[in-house]
């Protein structure tokens, strides 16, 4: 069983009363800039073992009386197709597909809101199917002035050129399906027009890492460096913090750089100086959640790992940089680990080459690590998966869960009906023949009820598996890392 290092519960009425404190402070309206991910936080989860990878939206749920949401995207993200890695569809539908999730949660949202918008037919197209459904959209055009011409921006020509966007409740959450999706110019225009209108109102920032009150080279802060080296982030101690409070917190070098410019331009809306620092904009309180360091430091290694790994196939796929792999190896050397620390990739590398077959080695919740390889009839990832539910289900390696005469006819099926040109059988389609033959099978049954206690299980392949092998570990919450070479010379991969 997995060791837990955050006490979840804790979070989210540490989280929720800390919020609504600063809704308070600003005399009843606060607008929230959301960062990270509503859904699915898996990186939050991995390094701190607890967290609830859903955690933030039942925050939100804490706060649903009080809460509406804008949810932004860039007209820029919709005309470039921009895609969300982790789920594997473009922004704007992640914008619908948050929208009915969060509905669905009893969720206020007032508005879709889209950002830097310059006459984009994508954006205009967008706007269009979401009016239709009965959404109300609103579009913001690129700030005249901004980022310097603080007098500009501050002005009818800067903010007030933006449409002011309608809201109700007192915490109005502005988030967005990935960064750059304009959330902080969102809310200093709306401050903006607030403020015009003889309404006082508040700005403050959430965002889960870095975690402003850890060190700066605790391994949960160099895991998120890690994670954002393709954006170039950087953790820093926060000067403004240190000077006026003689203090150190931790921050990262856009929100510091930003704070000159985001401090004037509140001051200039408010009347006031509101915050002194950008660690004082934050409200998180993960830090205080943390009930066992250890358990927490340990996992956040593991995470750089993946990390690593993750970026060296991107360079190989041609889809990342070089700088990236050198950047997370600095902070692998700093944090003085190596890939070793992963039980799973010698024991994968090892199967491929006794075997001479592409090999994948999955570590149980006991320590046991099972390894699988590729056939005739499935590739590795499936081998490996059905070795590893054998072993949880107590069951010996020779029993085959799935018989050969069932997978043949499939293979026959892909390679002379639907012209596959790799009929061997992938993961979600061992999975599928599984279940069917669950239903017949007692044993083949026992076997498959193991599948939930591969959640949080660390895996790792001997080449570049498929996306379509990637999204069926995602769903069955195993964390996965390859190395970074593919399985064939063939430029056509999927």
């Amino acid at each position: 069983m997995q060791k837990l290092g955050f006490n979840n519960k804790t979070y989210i009425a540490e989280q929720t009363r800390r919020i609504r404190e600063r809704i308070e402070r600003f005399g009843g309206k606060l607008y929230l800039e959301f960062g990270g991910k509503l859904f699915d936080d898996f990186h939050a989860a991995r390094v701190l073992p607890g967290f609830d990878v859903n955690g933030k939206v039942k925050l939100l749920c804490e706060l649903k009386d009080q809460a509406e949401i804008i949810l932004c995207i860039s007209a820029k993200a919709i005309e470039a197709n921009k895609i969300r890695a982790d789920v594997g569809i473009t922004y704007d539908l992640d914008v619908m597909r948050l929208i009915d999730s969060l509905r669905k949660m009893g969720l206020y949202i007032g508005s879709v809101l889209i950002t830097q918008y310059s006459g984009q037919a994508g954006a205009d197209v967008f706007r269009k199917k979401l009016e239709m459904r009965g959404e109300r959209v609103y579009v913001h055009t690129l700030t005249k002035g901004y980022p310097s011409d603080v007098d500009t921006i501050v002005s009818p020509e800067g903010y007030g050129a933006n449409p002011y966007i309608e809201t109700s409740r007192p915490l109005v959450v502005v988030t967005a399906p990935g960064p750059g999706s304009g959330k902080l110019a969102t809310c200093l225009s709306q401050l903006y027009h607030e403020y015009l209108r003889g309404m006082r109102a508040g700005y403050a920032k959430y965002e889960t890492f870095p975690v402003w009150d850890l060190p700066l080279d605790h391994p949960v802060n160099v895991a998120y460096e890690a994670a954002t080296a393709d954006l170039r982030d950087v953790n820093m101690i926060d000067p403004f913090h240190l000077a006026a409070y003689g203090t150190t917190a931790v921050n990262y070098n856009r929100d510091i750089e930003a704070f000159p410019v985001v401090r004037t331009i509140l001051g200039r809306i408010c009347g006031e100086d509101l915050y002194r620092s950008p660690t004082d904009m934050g409200v998180n309180m993960i830090g205080r959640c943390i009930t066992d360091n250890a358990v927490v430091q340990e996992a956040a290694r593991q995470e750089i790992i993946r990390r690593y790994y993750q970026a060296r196939c991107a360079y190989t796929k041609g889809e990342g940089d070089l700088e990236a792999c050198k950047r997370i190896e600095f902070l692998m050397s700093s944090q003085r680990i190596n890939t070793n620390i992963r039980r799973t990739v010698a024991a994968a590398v090892e199967k491929s080459r006794e075997s001479g077959r592409y090999a994948v080695a999955i570590e149980l919740p006991d320590g046991q690590v099972v390894t699988g390889k590729s056939s005739e009839l499935m590739n590795d990832t499936a081998a490996a998966v059905l070795n590893s539910i054998k072993a949880l289900a107590g069951l010996s390696d020779e029993i085959l869960l799935i018989s050969p005469v069932v997978l043949e006819p499939i293979i026959r099926l892909k390679k002379e009906m639907l012209g596959s040109r790799y009929p061997v059988l992938k993961l979600e389609e061992v999975l599928l023949a599984l279940s069917i033959s669950a239903a017949l099978n007692p044993t083949a049954q026992l076997a498959m009820e193991q599948l939930p206690r591969l959640r949080g299980c660390d895996a790792h392949c001997s080449d570049i598996i498929t996306q379509a092998d990637a999204n069926t570990f995602l769903k069955l919450g195993v964390n996965v890392t390859c190395e970074p070479q593919y399985p064939t010379k063939d430029l056509y991969f999927k």
